[in-house]
């Protein structure tokens, strides 16, 4: 893992809102950065980590953009938070190893051993 660029897929607490207070990607945020990997997170409704008392390492951490090229620079996709408007059919497209923890492919074409359900 040491090393690896991780993208976090979501860091609102739930779908389709942008609030991160207890949020669970946070969480893995930690411990991914603990094992040496580089953390980014794409959420469409939080576009820079605002102030929170308890996560103050991420403050400022910009969302990465949304687009082939950004997205195939990350070696894994880790899904928190499945967005409605997020197109999976893209991420499918874009990234070879995606870890889902929400069954947000479910419905997309994928290719033998690219998801990871978690």
């Amino acid at each position: 893992m040491n090393g690896s660029q991780i993208m976090v897929l979501g860091l609102a607490y739930k779908a389709n809102v942008d609030d991160m207070r207890e949020s669970p990607a946070f969480h893995l945020f930690e411990l991914l950065s603990a094992q040496g990997a580089k953390v980014a997170y794409y959420d469409p409704h939080i576009p820079v980590i605002g102030p929170t008392r308890e996560h103050k390492k991420w403050q400022g951490l910009e969302s990465v953009q949304w687009n082939e090229q950004s997205i195939r620079t990350f070696d894994v996709v880790v899904i928190c938070t499945a967005h409605a408007g997020v197109n999976y059919s893209q991420l499918a497209q874009w990234c070879d190893c995606i870890v889902d923890t929400r069954n947000a492919m479910k419905n997309v074409a994928l290719r033998q051993g690219q998801v990871w359900k978690a």
